[in-house]
């Protein structure tokens, strides 16, 4: 016998049992479980326990359409048998390529006032949460518009985040935002933190109820728009917000509409008392729609030369992309980016010669494209070359005619469903031309790299290049990349353009050689542009050159060491035998660390290298580690430091 959902009113106020009911589900070690409750004026609503105690409460379900109210005044139907969901994938760059997905699926059906069906979709596993709505019906049903979504975390009084605000829409340089180029507010106050109209970004970091937390949002095909969380001044719920009326395409859709059946992106609640199954977590594209492609053989994730971060834009001319192609080369990198006006200042026939040359060095070469129509008005070109799938097909076969393998497309400024929409249509006509594609100024990829393999990376994130531009970004990049693991470089690529061992033309770098170098393992890119020139590579000793040359983008596990969101972070990474293990303090003071090392294996060989007598040398110490012994290392104020240990099992 099925038994409906009860009104809160007539529920127990506090149900810490995960023992099996029909309104809830656990994860399958049954320490995360989440009861589903319908309140006294028929809202869905949910509440999240962790161990038996409450750490979000009442929080809200349902959608509003324009035909039709699933929000409130709603009943719950039934509930499914739980199944078990089981998931093995592959992917091509990322904290760790081979990946198991094991969760509890439940069904909750509901109708509304006029008898109208929806669905929850709860999939919970040892790591998360994961829950999305589904319409079902007939495409004969026609289209149908959603103009909010309800969906809202309920957090306790005490919580505090690692939050990143969403711009205004069109303001910034040449009307380009919002971009997720924001600074971080680092361990806010959440009932102290302002309303902001525009919104927060995902994925965002929650401490709460002796939980870490991360919000954040997987599976976003063409039928929806991107989300982020908004938020009342005074309060701890945030609520899933739509983005601002000009964040589209131009006369394109802003709000989800479908036809029907209709699934939602899924909402992601990754939840444990420690960082580390955060930080390891794969929940981001465990939930993401497998790959769409059918020939991904060219996808190569690797490293890249990079011109533009240091020398701007009269680098863009064939003389210097030559001299980075041998940079390339030399360094064993994969790859040389040819970034913005190469089209005027290099030219087609050019382009051709300079892959051609690449090709004898075994390098490929990327070129940069400006997605604006009339949404931008940044003067750089190629422009206008991607807005239909004409302009796309002749311009993306002439480029693989010419051996460009991958494009960067720059300044989309928006999450209205149609931008969504073009993101995807550019890599899948990208895709078969055999193009990698980049994008910046862009929105966070949502797993968007599981689904489309062929996207390798995405910017979204106030990355080196804004060292180079303001000396107040320069002073934060150290807390600030502290807090991007945490955060925006979770669960998906990032393209930082991280590692600058050079001065920065009239900016005071803050950070440590050392500290740069580790940000070639601690961030996770398909391909890492790597900041540095070859003037500056030139100068670095032999054992930090060589660990730029091996260092991985693809790796077989990675391990959350030690580190305080902000403040510092430790993270192992393994490829084969080989752990890299790397470290940055992002505080202007000492840091002393002991790291537990014992899962590295038995060492065979071990390299650490860490700063030297100041800030622009490094020391270099060959000496073999003792796994059994915690290794201490003390960083200075902005420092960092790389340990490489070749183990045998």
């Amino acid at each position: 016998m099925k038994v409906a959902l009860r009104p809160l009113a007539f529920l127990l106020c506090s149900i810490v049992s995960a023992e099996p009911r029909e309104n809830n589900v656990t994860s399958p070690n049954g320490v995360i479980e989440v009861v589903l409750n319908v309140g006294a004026d028929g809202t869905p609503e949910f509440d999240l326990l962790y161990k038996g105690r409450s750490v979000m409460k009442k929080s809200r379900l349902g959608l509003v359409r324009d035909d039709a109210d699933f929000s409130d005044h709603v009943r719950f139907i039934s509930a499914s048998d739980v199944e078990q969901v089981e998931d093995q994938y592959t992917l091509m760059h990322g904290k760790k390529i081979q990946c198991t997905y094991n969760a509890n699926k439940k069904i909750f059906h509901f109708r509304n006032r006029e008898d109208k069906g929806f669905d929850v979709v709860f999939q919970i596993s040892n790591d998360g949460v994961a829950f999305r709505y589904l319409f079902p019906g007939e495409q004969s049903d026609g289209v149908k518009k959603i103009i909010d979504e309800r969906t809202s975390f309920n957090l306790s009084q005490e919580t505090r985040a690692w939050i990143q605000p969403i711009a205004k829409a069109k303001s910034g340089w040449n009307a380009t935002n919002p971009s997720y180029e924001e600074h971080y507010y680092h361990e806010i106050d959440v009932a102290s933190l302002p309303s902001h109209e525009p919104g927060w970004a995902f994925p965002t970091l929650f401490k709460s109820a002796g939980c870490w937390i991360a919000l954040s949002e997987t599976g976003l095909g063409r039928n929806y728009c991107g989300c982020r969380l908004t938020h009342d001044s005074g309060s701890t719920t945030f609520k899933i917000g739509f983005p601002q009326r000009a964040e589209t395409m131009p006369d394109g859709g802003l709000n989800p509409e479908s036809t029907l059946p209709w699934y939602s992106p899924w909402r992601v609640i990754a939840i444990s008392d420690t960082l580390a199954t955060l930080v390891e977590s794969t929940l981001g594209t465990d939930l993401a729609e497998p790959s769409v492609l059918s020939d991904i053989s060219f996808v190569k994730p690797g490293r890249s030369s990079w011109s533009w971060v240091l020398f701007k834009d009269d680098s863009t001319i064939f003389s210097v992309q030559n001299r980075f192609v041998d940079f390339a080369s030399a360094m064993n990198w994969e790859y040389c980016l040819v970034d913005a006006d190469w089209d005027r200042k290099i030219g087609d026939d050019k382009l051709g010669e300079l892959c051609a040359y690449a090709a004898s060095k075994n390098v490929g070469i990327n070129v940069w494209y400006n997605s604006a129509g009339s949404w931008n008005t940044t003067p750089y070109t190629p422009r206008d070359k991607m807005l239909t799938k004409e302009s796309r097909e002749t311009e993306f076969k002439k480029l693989a005619s010419h051996g460009v393998k991958g494009v960067k497309v720059d300044f989309f400024g928006g999450d209205g469903q149609s931008v969504m929409a073009y993101y995807q249509d550019i890599f899948e006509d990208a895709a078969r031309h055999g193009l990698m594609v980049n994008c910046h100024g862009a929105t966070i990829p949502r797993g968007w790299q599981r689904t489309y393999p062929n996207l390798v990376t995405m910017e979204s994130i106030k990355g080196f290049e804004f060292v180079t531009f303001d000396q107040p970004d320069a002073d934060k990049q150290p807390s600030h990349c502290a807090v991007i693991p945490f955060t925006r470089n979770l669960f998906d690529p990032m393209d930082f353009t991280p590692v600058c061992f050079s001065e920065v033309p009239n900016i005071q770098r803050r950070t440590t050689n050392s500290f740069e170098l580790a940000l070639s393992v601690l961030f996770l890119s398909g391909i890492q542009h790597f900041a540095e020139v070859p003037e500056g590579m030139s100068k670095v000793p032999t054992e930090a050159r060589q660990i730029l040359k091996e260092v991985p983008v693809a790796w077989d596990e990675s391990k959350f060491v030690d580190g305080y969101p902000g403040k510092y972070v430790v993270i192992a990474r393994r490829k084969g035998s080989v752990w890299h293990i790397a470290g940055i303090n992002g505080e202007a003071t000492e840091r002393k660390l002991s790291l537990n090392l014992g899962f590295v294996g038995k060492p065979e060989s071990s390299i650490l290298i860490t700063s030297g007598a100041d800030s622009r040398s490094f020391e270099v110490r060959t000496n073999k580690i003792d796994p059994k012994q915690p290794l201490g290392i003390v960083l200075e104020a902005n420092d960092g430091f790389m340990l490489k240990v070749a183990s045998s099992p």
